[in-house]
Formats: C-alpha cells, structure tokens, sequence
C-alpha cells in the first residue's frame, strides 16, 4: 500500500470538475472518501480480470448468448465461484432483469479503465462501442487464458484511481440531485451509468485506516451514501 493523496485537495479538484460540467454541487458536510494518512492500493490484478471477466459473461447473457454456453465458459474459466447469487440466477435461467444487469457495461467499463485496458473514463460519454473487442470474446470461445494472454493490463496509480474514485462518488450525488430535480445531464451519460462506474471504483480501490473496514465483496459495496 502506499499513502493515499492528500483528501481535502482531491475533493477541490474534484468539485471544479462539477463546476465545470455544470452540475449541483454537493453540500459543504458531504464526506470524504478517505482521511489524511489513509493508505490506499488497488485489488490484486488477477482479482479485477475476474471481475471483469464475469460481468463480461453477465452482459454476453443480455444479448442472446445461450446460458449453457455462458456456464460452459465460466466452467473452463474456473470462474463459477466468482458469481454473485443475482449473477448465477441471470447466467443460469434468466431471472432477473436484463435491463439492470445491462447496466453493468459502465462498471465493466470503469474496471478496464483502472487496469489500462479503457484509456478514458470521461463522465459525459459512454463507454465506446469498440471497447467490446478489448473484452473476452465469449460468442466466439475465446477462452478466459487467451483473452489475459492478448491483453497487457496496466494498473493504474492507485493515487490517481483513488482521486477518480473520488470524482464519481461526488459526480453521483451530483447526478442524483440533477435527476431528482429534473435537470438535464451535461452530457450523454446518466445518473445510472455514473453509479456503475463509482460502484467499480469502490469495489476495486482499497484504503486502509482508522476508519475503514475489510474490502467489501462485489454485491455488498455501499453506495448509500
């Protein structure tokens, strides 16, 4: 681990960015992410491409891939375990709504983003339809090995994730409010989209400190606040 940037600096820059998109701004009370001294790193690498690789999977099953094919893949992954309860369902037979799981491309998105495989995590776009081909083929078999093989991760700074991290968590009360309040985006991205990326961002950017427990597993991250 190494120490975290100085917080209070990161939120300055973090609230000219909404000044400069446009957006409400969050109360003076709103907290921060991480304290002064704080620690921070990412989860390990192999950790992430799981992730990602099972929420590629999740979003192969909304658009039309069978799920036996889905779980063959997921079995030759030695992936199964990694699914949460919601994701077996939805892999498996289908409950659930392929809408909402769809969503998961802007988390997916901001996972490849932390390990170098998305170059931009832009708050007015989405994620580009040509990041498909940087992900596991599964229509096509690309095994869970060869898809690592052909992609060289890059991890980002944890500093530099971290002072993203904290950019989403005040873009999504941003976007809340805006929505709540009936006002438009400032771009084309929506309060669903942002929540997604910060959801990846909690999950994948861990902090150690007086006031932060263990890192949360994947359908437990708290995005009350």
């Amino acid at each position: 681990m190494s120490v975290a940037p100085a917080p209070v600096q990161v939120r300055e820059t973090s609230i000219r960015e909404l000044h400069r998109l446009r957006l409400p701004l969050p109360p003076p009370e709103f907290p921060l992410v991480w304290e002064p001294g704080d620690e921070v790193e990412l989860r390990p690498v192999a950790e992430i491409e799981d992730r990602i690789a099972v929420l590629n999977v999740v979003l192969a099953r909304t658009a039309g891939v069978s799920s036996e094919h889905a779980m063959k893949w997921m079995f030759e992954a030695h992936l199964v375990d990694r699914l949460t309860r919601p994701e077996w369902d939805f892999v498996v037979d289908g409950t659930g709504d392929p809408g909402s799981f769809a969503l998961h491309r802007e988390a997916l998105f901001a996972l490849s983003w932390l390990l170098g495989i998305a170059l931009d995590l832009d708050p007015l776009l989405p994620a580009p339809a040509a990041f498909a081909e940087r992900l596991p083929s599964v229509a096509d078999g690309e095994s869970f090995t060869a898809w690592r093989q052909r992609t060289l991760a890059a991890p980002r700074d944890p500093g530099v994730a971290a002072a993203q991290l904290d950019l989403y968590y005040c873009l999504d009360w941003s976007y809340l409010h805006a929505r709540q309040h009936k006002l438009a985006p400032p771009g084309e991205v929506d309060s669903d989209a942002i929540g997604q990326r910060r959801w990846a961002l909690e999950w994948a950017v861990v902090f150690d400190g007086p006031y932060h427990g263990a890192a949360p597993v994947w359908d437990q991250v708290d995005l009350s606040t």
